[in-house]
């Protein structure tokens, strides 16, 4: 079944963004550069897959794309710290309003924070305030979340909250050199279905941690469930084997045509960072190869994912492949 394409904000992406220094007026370069020591320890520590490619980026481009983390995990921490949900969507506007003042030029600049690094992202990669704008409407949405009826409306979802960081991490990484016009018109495109892909191979991936967790949540529609002739709690007690079996299929044919769409972006990004995206995009294809391999395992009891050692083989790869 088509759905109608998620409306992307037209934002152009600068070819060289290598020679971008990151800065933020009155702040030493010292002080700058412990803001983007925080947001390190935050991706080392909680970014787990992403972790292994985005530490391939070179710098400054690296701490940039760790800063755009760091923001996001700390809107999630935000609205995570509450278990009353309208304690949460206080707590998550109140973020949403700090954000936006940073994004005014307003920030404490008297110590070293993540948000002298977000700030210093934001304002020295002119990044999309669009962009960021979608990804805090993602993080409320969560908040709020109920099934979504269509296919068109999971799509919405995640762009919010995959491909608007695709399409800033884009605008960061630049493209390589000599990109004609027509391709570069594409690259916004691409992102986008590079960040479907990813996001639906971890709706796939988390089905039944997110159904029997509190409170309980179903991503996948209504209308993809109708279609199949299932429900959410049949799914997750495999009651038809077939049925279900062919309906993961379906699910993750439309993730595996997300990443094959979207096959050309490589090329056009920059080659410092092109070892990045190939990483990133290798594990998520792991996660999703296995489950079409064993359609079942969504319902397991142990969660799917690469062995770190499959995770670092990749990276190693990548690198590698950057040097030739």
């Amino acid at each position: 079944m088509t759905t109608a394409p998620v409306q992307i904000e037209p934002v152009p992406v600068a070819m060289d963004t290598a020679s971008i220094v990151p800065a933020l007026p009155g702040v030493p370069e010292t002080v700058l550069a412990e803001s983007y020591a925080i947001c390190h320890d935050v991706v080392s520590t909680r970014a787990r897959n992403f972790y292994y490619g985005l530490r391939l980026t070179p710098e400054p481009r690296r701490s940039a794309v760790y800063a755009i983390y760091a923001w996001m995990r700390a809107g999630d921490d935000a609205a995570d710290a509450h278990c009353d949900p309208a304690q949460q969507r206080i707590a998550l506007h109140a973020f949403h309003e700090q954000s936006r003042e940073v994004l005014s030029g307003r920030v404490d600049t008297s110590r070293p924070s993540m948000w002298l690094a977000f700030a210093a992202t934001v304002q020295s990669y002119q990044l999309s305030r669009t962009h960021l704008d979608e990804m805090l409407a993602g993080l409320e949405e969560d908040l709020t979340h109920a099934q979504y009826e269509t296919d068109a409306m999971l799509d919405r979802y995640c762009h919010r909250v995959a491909s608007t960081v695709g399409l800033v991490c884009v605008q960061i990484w630049g493209l390589r050199p000599r990109v004609s016009p027509g391709d570069a018109a594409a690259v916004p495109r691409l992102a986008e279905r590079r960040g479907l892909a990813f996001q639906l191979t971890n709706i796939l991936r988390d089905f039944r941690e997110d159904l029997d967790g509190s409170p309980s949540r179903v991503y996948l529609s209504r209308e993809s469930f109708a279609r199949a002739g299932l429900t959410p709690a049949e799914l997750r007690a495999w009651s038809d084997p077939e049925r279900c079996r062919r309906y993961v299929l379906e699910q993750a044919a439309r993730a595996k045509a997300h990443f094959e769409a979207s096959a050309p972006l490589d090329g056009l990004i920059d080659p410092g960072c092109r070892p990045t995206i190939w990483a990133m995009t290798r594990i998520y294809e792991g996660l999703l190869d296995q489950i079409i391999a064993d359609p079942a395992r969504v319902v397991g009891a142990k969660r799917i994912r690469l062995a770190s050692w499959k995770k670092a083989a990749i990276a190693v790869r990548a690198m590698l492949a950057s040097r030739r």
